[in-house]
């Protein structure tokens, strides 16, 4: 089997000793500029059979768990995995409880969030770029999957009897935050901050007034504070520095705001989350 890349990030977070999770970076894999070297998605113009290979790659990273991709929209559609599922589910998010599945995320500027619980028995992958978290009516992405994430947990307390249901899905809850768009890099029009405020006044702080008309938007601060509106309080990861950002490191991340005009395209990496 293939060790995973060194330059790939493993979330530090106090995760239960049967949940895995990693996210990939640009290194590691086949592609050609502009996709160097580990493109994931194949929806971005790279040769099928370098996408393919580095799928492939990835795979045997995971130890022959199979990494499902999703058709990602930017919306709020939630999938189970199970093992019929092909790629290509049209969702923004997906939950597990199946060993052999690893949940996976596509980025390149948008926010990558796992959750698991404690007791190690669900894990769920969402697909955060600014749409999607901020949704409609107060409900995003982040909100649609932990519903998921919860209806799963609940199910496996009630069947294994292990820990008081009355205790609470958020409080057993760790959520990790990938590499995304930074605070210093991700200018936004004012629709952008109006979805986030109409909603919540609070997310205000999260926007700096860049420019007239312009604002800098913090994506995993906006991202925190939906998690802690939900009362998911253990968060991990990205906290908006500097070293977290894909746009200011381009050997390192894909940045599709970076790369696309500038290049024209941009890979994609992946945030894999499973059950050993």
């Amino acid at each position: 089997m293939q060790a995973p890349h060194p330059d790939w990030l493993r979330p530090d977070w106090p995760a239960p000793a049967r949940v895995q999770a990693l996210c990939t970076t640009r290194a590691g894999g086949c592609s050609r500029a502009p996709f160097d070297s580990l493109n994931l998605g194949d929806h971005v113009g790279d040769d099928p059979q370098a996408v393919q290979a580095n799928r492939q790659r990835l795979q045997a990273a995971l130890r022959g768990v199979r990494p499902v991709f999703l058709q990602q929209v930017h919306g709020t559609q939630v999938v189970d995995l199970h093992p019929g599922l092909a790629d290509g589910a049209v969702a923004d998010a997906c939950v597990s409880t199946t060993p052999g599945l690893a949940c996976t995320i596509m980025v390149a500027d948008c926010l990558p969030l796992l959750l698991t619980n404690r007791q190690g028995t669900v894990v769920a992958a969402a697909h955060a770029g600014w749409r999607g978290l901020a949704g409609e009516g107060g409900q995003g992405v982040i909100e649609t999957v932990f519903k998921t994430f919860s209806a799963q947990t609940l199910s496996h307390q009630a069947q294994a009897a292990t820990q008081s249901i009355a205790s609470g899905v958020a409080g057993q809850t760790l959520a990790w935050l990938g590499p995304c768009i930074g605070p210093q890099a991700f200018e936004v029009g004012p629709e952008v901050r109006d979805a986030f405020c109409a909603h919540d006044a609070a997310a205000a702080q999260h926007f700096s007034e860049h420019a007239p008309g312009k604002f800098l938007a913090n994506l995993a601060a906006l991202a925190r504070q939906r998690l802690q509106a939900l009362g998911i309080a253990q968060v991990y990861g990205n906290d908006g520095s500097p070293g977290w950002c894909t746009v200011s490191q381009p050997s390192r991340f894909f940045s599709h705001r970076r790369d696309s005009r500038a290049l024209g395209g941009s890979g994609r990496m992946a945030t894999c989350i499973w059950l050993d």
